[in-house]
């Protein structure tokens, strides 16, 4: 009877951990299948981590937001808290998406109109809410890997000439990255699974 017992749970926490595992993925694929995709212009930083391979680390031009795009900047405070950050972003002539502008801690109540859309970030508190200032905003897309040996070569191009990341945004603003872009030629695309 304890022998039963014992297999029992061992499948039902196996199970649990499978269900865990599929969910995470299907999520991830639900966003690079079904997100808005935006063209957001990347910065190199650095290639390389010792566990895992070869990356691209990627700061976004969209990573400094001025204070004077937030729409909700809280009166008589001088310096933001930590937190969530919702940037509104708009296709430029150049293809690239720029903020248009930011609510921090809640999706904005009104729908981001055509041609637009709120991605999310995070925040760190005691950026000053002055009004010339800008404030740093983590979006959770920084590392895409590579194939071994690649990562340096594609650092010093991004140097060189302008590189992009197709990113999927969900309805959320949660971003996933779907593809390397160098100019108009895609280097890399994220599988789905």
């Amino acid at each position: 009877m304890n022998g039963k017992r014992l297999v029992i749970a061992a499948l039902l926490l196996a199970l649990a951990q499978i269900g865990f595992l599929s969910w995470n993925i299907a999520g991830r694929a639900a966003i690079l299948r079904n997100g808005k995709e935006v063209l957001l212009k990347v910065e190199p930083v650095d290639p390389r981590d010792l566990l895992r391979g070869d990356y691209v680390r990627l700061g976004y031009e969209i990573r400094n937001v001025p204070v004077k795009l937030l729409d909700n900047a809280p009166s008589g405070a001088f310096v933001t808290e930590e937190g969530p950050v919702f940037v509104r972003l708009g296709k430029d002539d150049d293809g690239f998406w720029r903020a248009r502008s930011a609510t921090l801690g809640h999706l904005s109540a009104e729908a981001a109109p055509p041609g637009q859309v709120d991605i999310r970030g995070e925040i760190d508190g005691g950026w000053s809410l002055g009004p010339d200032a800008s404030f740093s905003v983590r979006y959770d897309i920084d590392r895409f890997y590579v194939p071994e040996g690649e990562g340096r070569d594609i650092e010093t191009d991004m140097r060189e000439r302008s590189f992009g990341i197709l990113a999927a945004v969900a309805s959320d603003g949660t971003p996933q990255i779907k593809a390397l872009m160098d100019g108009d030629r895609k280097l890399y695309e994220e599988p789905l699974y």
